[in-house]
């Protein structure tokens, strides 16, 4: 089973008019998501088969979309996330970084208010295997099964799953959340999401310094009933030394991994150091020892 996103998702692709936007409508369609139109205000007719719309009102009146692939640039981004909570859609993913911080808590707020499940901003996006995928997860990186995926990296998101995917354990979803400072949703709401889920076993959260969101985890990683292997990298990051992006600025001995690890180890998750643990880990929990991984990916 997917969360949130499945095959019959109706989705629309807003402001992917650019190389960018264009190309991942593509990708997404040829995974097997139902993109069903464009959103692109100024524009009329049809972009590679599709019909485009003026306004996310109107696409969802023509076609009952219930989401969205937004690729707004970062200035328009909470306009647009305005539009899909007034549209009624019940999920957006957003890709531009660099969202201004306070557009993205009035966003998020709304959202939340309007019933409207955000991914991102800053986001690579989300993957249901052999389903649907929003965004830029290479359909080839995931395959079908158990293991609920999230991550607050893009990157070790994907790769993580590429790991999983070799050793043949397949994800029922996964999720990057964004890598800003503010995302649309924590990680204790996935992670609620994935706890609640039938048919996903084992849940992977994938961190990084920065932030304190883990802290809000620890409750729920008490009490899930289903393993949580938890990778916090960056165990060697200085104070006050932004990695990679804005969410991974440690300004406090909390924010920092060793602080993050100590805290989960102590509410039960099973700890890992590498992807590679990653996946052995998550292979002798589910009974499924898994083979070796390329070290490469350790």
């Amino acid at each position: 089973m997917a969360i949130l996103l499945t095959s019959g998702t109706r989705v629309l692709a807003v402001n992917a008019t650019g190389a960018y936007g264009g190309g991942q409508v593509r990708a997404m369609r040829e995974f097997g998501t139902r993109v069903v139109a464009h959103v692109a205000p100024g524009r009329t007719g049809e972009i590679d088969g599709l019909p485009v719309f003026a306004t996310m009102a109107d696409a969802v009146g023509a076609t009952q979309a219930s989401a969205a692939a937004i690729f707004t640039p970062a200035a328009g981004v909470r306009d647009s996330l305005d539009e899909a909570a007034r549209a009624g859609l019940s999920l957006a993913f957003v890709a531009a970084e660099f969202v201004p911080v306070h557009d993205v808590l009035r966003a998020a707020r709304q959202a939340r208010e309007a019933g409207l499940w955000l991914v991102g901003p800053n986001s690579s996006g989300m993957a249901s295997p052999g389903q649907a995928v929003l965004g830029a997860i290479p359909p080839g990186m995931t395959r079908p099964g158990r293991i609920g995926v999230m991550g607050r990296s893009g990157t070790l998101t994907m790769n993580v799953c590429r790991a999983l995917s070799l050793a043949g354990l397949g994800q029922s979803s996964v999720v990057h959340i964004g890598g800003d400072v503010v995302c649309g949703r924590n990680p204790h709401e996935w992670l609620g999401l994935f706890i609640a889920d039938p048919q996903t076993d084992l849940v992977v959260y994938l961190g990084e310094p920065g932030g304190t969101k883990e802290y809000a985890m620890l409750d729920a990683v008490r009490s899930a009933g289903k393993p949580v292997v938890a990778l916090v990298v960056g165990r060697h990051v200085p104070k006050e030394r932004r990695m990679g992006h804005a969410g991974a600025l440690v300004g406090s001995e909390r924010e920092a991994a060793a602080a993050k690890i100590e805290a989960l180890a102590a509410a039960g998750a099973h700890i890992a150091r590498s992807p590679a643990e990653v996946v052995e880990q998550a292979g002798a929990l589910l009974g499924q020892p898994a083979p070796t991984v390329l070290e490469s990916l350790a």
